[in-house]
């Protein structure tokens, strides 16, 4: 079983920026692909991030691309979203997971909320 807290969550206005944390409750190496979804109201859950396991690539939503960093810091069992040039539409409860072979694990979310 793994936990993650999130943090980092909050009110910013439009272009601003915010970097979300995510600590995990054991050691987490790259064997584990590290996420972050967000989910609007009304709408479903999305994928906004994914660092992959073993070669560290990353993958975006088309919506975020140049706009957010998913990075990693194994040492510290945190992974990490810079979100920069925010915009209203990427209000949304943002959670994290934690892949490990076919196992998912989920934190309980962080609230970002961009103001126009």
């Amino acid at each position: 079983q793994v936990q993650l807290v999130e943090s980092g969550g909050g009110l910013v206005q439009t272009g601003g920026s915010l970097r979300l944390s995510c600590v995990a409750s054991k050691f987490i190496d790259s064997t584990y692909t590290m996420s972050w979804y967000r989910q609007a109201p009304g709408k479903e859950r999305e994928l906004v991030a994914r660092s992959n396991r073993f070669d560290g690539t990353s993958n975006y939503a088309d919506s975020v691309k140049g706009r957010f960093t998913i990075s990693r810091d194994n040492a510290k069992n945190t992974v990490y979203l810079q979100m920069n040039t925010l915009k209203p539409e990427d209000t949304a409860v943002y959670y994290c997971k934690a892949t490990f072979v076919t196992n998912d694990y989920w934190g309980q979310g962080t609230q970002v909320t961009v103001s126009s």
